[in-house]
């Protein structure tokens, strides 16, 4: 009997032999249900042969194939890629590719009902029933109930009758007819420029990357429309990753009016069924678009021909919880396993993107000027030594004026702020006791709105204590500092008639209370918005006009490798949503630095100067994008244990030309979720092979079974 290599969705490095059995026909690619000890678990076949290595009588069967079609070559090059590069199990990438173990089986039909061949003599209630059903189309028993205020029981007693039948409904996949002339757009000459060199790359069976490059409200989104729009008539699918689900409310409608359908959405928030319907739809085809999240890339599509990143600069890219990975450089390989374009979108690109557009690795498709001749907004720093709030206020007079400027003349106003809750510490003014999370390294933040006090790391909550815990005064303990909320209390005060908008990321907690907030926003039936981050990108709102950056300065500090950089992109993307159309923006930018680099080369819109600078330094420090990083992360819940393996392994560290090895030495967060972390960090040089050296070094050293060590390759976090 003949076998196949079976990798399975468990954290293992390798595949399996199985025996097919007789009458079942496989091959590389085709997904099958494997017995792995005591249990049955979903697999691909990686290979088949007429051999194993392994005795006949200790091979077990492959239980049952799946009516799929085959993942592809590419997609499982692509995952034992991601699995080496990233020094990850093989099958847990794998399971992020089966993420959804369900679809593998086809869906239940629902029940649907329409109008039946007989009749009889009908009272009111079941005529409302036959009435509805007249126009042929199939509904669920729920909607009937609705539409003609019936009850089930009516309904079912006409199908007893035959006046109604039953049917089954197939749920219609997302996305699967979109339109690529559903409406034509007049490009700027720009924009046909950039829309141009992407679409002649596609079918040109060669990998391609592009760096979509353009100013807040260039029109970036039109000109990827364009590439899909060929996609599409060529009969492929396309991806489109975004950094945070947030961003596809307002896209969703963009799509829609461009293409006649809403794209497939691939998220989090997602339903089960929503999620089995979506990941078989891709498999098979029928999906063309999808809009997902970093996971989205995993999906094993039956025929991808272009990947977008959008916001390619964004952290929310890279994971660093269970398998650690970037998606957009993950994205780039997955372009060039699968010979197909890769567009990077970025009004700030990162420095890693700009240094392999410098190096030639990557097209510069450039947008300077925003759409329609809208003009770039003006940008002004407040200077809060001199400009200084009242006592326990946080906005400065200046900015103050501005925004009562701004609400006379019909406008609408944006604070920025990104942090969430009333305020970041609880301090005690009689001995200084500040409260702390118990499982964390991390002070409690004060939210009002649930009068607790939460960890932004670990979850962890308690109610505001009247005493202090540490010396049980009264009245004693004082919020310090502000979050959104705050602001928004400060707001009131002095704008009283005005209508606040509080957006964070736990104030708008479903799609539902975003998409409501966003249209409240387009419909100004908002005079002012308090956001964190959640408002700072791919938001078009015209009647915003004054943009205030409450604190530019955080963020700044921290000893991140990449503080000034993210500092930069984050502040640049928020001013961008002052001025999108007629209407002239101003921008405002609170900070105690008014010398300090970012600040300057805001106010004077030189995006390229602050990128020339950051690299000069990076280049100076040995650091990305010139050198290479990988963290290693010793985590346990006893401190001791934790230690002793961290300084075990740093003993064994290698010595070798063009390798720094720092620490080991304790994480910044130190604790987190109760375990105690230590770091290393591995600077190599470019050239170096970092995966081997970690492997071969790991391998010397014998981990205690409390102790967990993880390993990010480029690390984007230092915490």
């Amino acid at each position: 009997m003949p076998f196949c290599s079976v990798l399975v969705t468990s954290p293992v490095e390798k595949t399996y032999d199985y025996l097919i059995p007789e009458g079942m026909e496989l091959g590389a690619g085709d997904y099958v249900l494997v017995p792995l000890g005591p249990r049955a678990v979903q697999g691909v076949v990686w290979a088949v042969s007429q051999q194993s290595d392994v005795p006949e009588s200790k091979v077990k069967a492959v239980l049952q194939k799946h009516d799929l079609p085959a993942m592809s070559d590419q997609m499982r090059e692509f995952i034992a890629w991601v699995a080496r590069y990233n020094l990850a199990a093989l099958g847990a990438v794998l399971k992020m590719a089966i993420s959804v173990p369900q679809a593998l089986e086809p869906s239940q039909p629902l029940t649907g009902y329409v109008a039946g061949e007989k009749t009889i003599d009908l009272n009111p209630s079941q005529k409302k029933v036959v009435a509805l059903l007249e126009d042929g189309l199939p509904r669920r028993l729920s909607e009937i109930e609705k539409q003609a205020e019936v009850s089930s029981s009516i309904v079912k007693t006409l199908v007893k009758h035959g006046v109604v039948a039953a049917v089954d409904l197939f749920a219609k996949a997302p996305c699967s007819n979109p339109d690529p002339d559903f409406l034509h757009v007049e490009l700027s000459k720009d924009q046909s420029l950039a829309a141009d060199q992407i679409i002649n790359a596609v079918g040109q069976d060669k990998s391609a990357c592009f760096l979509l490059d353009g100013v807040t409200g260039s029109g970036k989104t039109e000109v990827y429309f364009e590439a899909i729009a060929e996609i599409l008539k060529r009969g492929h699918q396309a991806l489109i990753l975004m950094p945070e689900i947030a961003l596809s409310n307002s896209f969703i409608t963009r799509f829609k009016s461009r293409f006649g359908v809403t794209p497939a959405l691939w998220h989090s928030s997602m339903t089960p069924a929503q999620r089995r319907l979506t990941w078989r739809s891709v498999v098979t085809g029928q999906t063309r678009v999808i809009v997902g999240a970093r996971s989205a890339l995993f999906l094993p599509y039956a025929d991808l021909g272009l990947i977008v990143v959008d916001e390619e600069h964004d952290g929310a890219y890279k994971q660093e919880e269970v398998l650690i990975y970037h998606a957009r450089d993950m994205a780039v390989v997955r372009g060039s396993l699968s010979k197909i374009p890769v567009v990077l979108a970025s009004a700030t690109p990162s420095l890693e993107t700009m240094q392999n557009v410098i190096d030639g690795r990557y097209q510069h498709l450039k947008l300077p000027d925003r759409f329609g001749g809208a003009t770039k907004p003006d940008i002004k720093i407040v200077d809060l030594r001199k400009d200084k709030p009242e006592r326990q206020h946080f906005i400065a007079p200046s900015l103050r004026d501005e925004i009562s400027a701004t609400l006379e003349k019909h406008e609408q106003a944006l604070l920025f702020l990104n942090r969430r809750g009333f305020a970041p510490l609880t301090l005690c003014r009689t001995c200084g006791h500040r409260i702390e999370c118990p499982k964390c390294t991390a002070w409690l933040v004060e939210h009002r709105r649930t009068h607790h006090l939460h960890c932004h790391h670990c979850g962890y909550a308690m109610k505001l204590p009247e005493n202090c815990p540490s010396c049980g005064d009264a009245d004693s303990l004082v919020a310090c500092g502000p979050g959104v909320e705050r602001i928004a209390e400060e707001v009131a005060e002095y704008f009283p008639d005005a209508r606040v908008l509080v957006m964070a990321s736990d104030v708008l907690d479903s799609h539902e209370k975003l998409t409501k907030a966003l249209e409240d926003i387009r419909e100004a039936r908002v005079d002012i918005i308090i956001g964190t981050q959640v408002i700072a990108k791919g938001h078009h709102f015209p009647q915003i006009t004054c943009v205030g950056i409450i604190d530019a300065d955080l963020g700044l500090s921290g000893g991140d490798l990449r503080a000034t950089e993210r500092s930069f992109q984050l502040l640049h993307q928020v001013s961008g949503r002052a001025g999108r159309e007629a209407l002239a923006g101003h921008v405002f930018l609170q900070t105690y630095n008014a010398e300090q680099r970012v600040m300057q080369m805001l106010a004077d819109d030189n995006r390229d100067g602050f990128m020339e600078v950051e690299s000069l330094e990076r280049r100076r420090a040995h650091m990305p994008p010139f050198s290479r990083l990988a963290a290693l992360v010793i985590s346990g819940s006893n401190e001791a244990a934790t230690r002793d393996a961290a300084l075990a392994i740093g003993r064994a560290a290698p010595r070798a030309e063009g390798v720094r090895i720092l620490g080991p030495a304790q994480a910044q967060m130190y604790r987190i979720r109760g375990k105690y972390r230590q770091r290393i960090l591995v600077q190599a040089d470019k050239n170096l092979n970092i995966q081997k050296m970690i492997t071969q070094w790991l391998a010397l050293v014998k981990t205690p079974s409390g102790v967990r060590v993880q390993i990010d390759i480029d690390p984007q976090s230092f915490l």
